[in-house]
This record gives C-alpha cells, sequence and structure tokens, in this order.
C-alpha cells in the first residue's frame, strides 16, 4: 500500500473513481497541526484540474501504467491512428488523450500510456523534444533585437507556435513537447 511519502511527478493515482496524474505537490507543516501533503492533478480520464489534500501518512492509491512505443500514422475524422512498433497492430486515439496534437508529424515515434490492470489506453506522449520545419513566418525586423520579441511561425503540422525574429522560414527548429515552446535552432 502506498502513502503520500510515495507521492512524485507524474504519479497517476486513483482518486474518487478517476484516474488523474500528479503535476506538482508539497508539505504543509506547522508548529501545533500535522503536516498536510498536498497535490495539484491533472485528470487522465477527464479534462478536470483539481487540488486535493491529504494528512500526512495517508494512504494513495497509484495505478500501474506502461509506456509503449508507437508510430503515429495520420489524422483523420475518427482520431490520431497509431501503430505499435513491434505488433504492428493500429489503434486509434481520440484527440483529448493527445497532448500538443499541433506537433505530431506522420511517421513520428510517439509513447502511449497503458493502464495495465485494464489494457486502455489513457494518454500519447512525445519525445522530451521534437524538430519540425517552419514553413511560414514573417520576417524578422532589423534592429529589433533589444527584447525578447517573439513572432507566430507556421510548422510544417499546421501548428503556430512563437518563435524569437532571428528564426527564419524553412528553418529546422528544435520545440520542447512538454510545454509546446520554441527551444532552439537545428543546424543540418
Amino acid at each position: 500500500m502506498a502513502t503520500t511519502a510515495d507521492m512524485r511527478t507524474g504519479l497517476i493515482i486513483k482518486l474518487d473513481n478517476n484516474l488523474y496524474s500528479v503535476v506538482d505537490f508539497g508539505q504543509n507543516k506547522t508548529a501545533r497541526a500535522a503536516a498536510k501533503v498536498w497535490a495539484k492533478l491533472k485528470g487522465v480520464d477527464n479534462s478536470r484540474t483539481i487540488e486535493h489534500t491529504w494528512n500526512s501518512g495517508d494512504n494513495i492509491f497509484p495505478v500501474r501504467v506502461e509506456k509503449r512505443n508507437y508510430q503515429f500514422l495520420y489524422r483523420d475524422d475518427s482520431g490520431f491512428n497509431l501503430m505499435d512498433n513491434t505488433s504492428f497492430e493500429q489503434i486509434i486515439i481520440t484527440e483529448n488523450m493527445v497532448e500538443h496534437p499541433e506537433l505530431f508529424k506522420d511517421g513520428q515515434e510517439c509513447f502511449v500510456i497503458f493502464n495495465t490492470e485494464s489494457e486502455i489506453p489513457m494518454s500519447v506522449e512525445l519525445p522530451s523534444s521534437v524538430n519540425l520545419r517552419i514553413t511560414y513566418s514573417e520576417p524578422g525586423v532589423k534592429g529589433d533585437t533589444a527584447t525578447r520579441a517573439t513572432k507566430q511561425a507556421t510548422l510544417e503540422t499546421g501548428g503556430v507556435i512563437n518563435v524569437p525574429l532571428f528564426v527564419n522560414e524553412g528553418d529546422l527548429i528544435k520545440i520542447d513537447a512538454k510545454t509546446g515552446n520554441y527551444v532552439e535552432r537545428v543546424k543540418e
């Protein structure tokens, strides 16, 4: 049985018959009262974000999950079509289960998180960073680099992100897949 001492970021727990992923957590101690453990939770099987507090040492109910390699094939009206890299079986995932769907490119590797108790897919993640080409961006204004100014750029996947002014159309850039933000230009 797990307790609040086993709490960590990314842990998936069952709370009120729903599954939640721990986004952030901490402990509040006061001189007179017992310590409390709080957590910011993001719904895995729903779209809610909540905060919950336990007494220190209370039981929590973690769910065993497994991360499997898949390949993103294409997107259609039914959702995201993915293929298992080992068995070549295909599954369809709805868009609400995908984090940053605008960063998915055909043929790209991704990870599907499965609930091992029910073998039901819970979410889809990209690797920590992805490299994508810019298909459209306005030219930057020369001399306007004193401030950390950004401009919008359209990616090859159709997504739009903010990039620094020196990034041009046709550049290959690295994007943080967790936040969806620009990291750096990639040398070719």
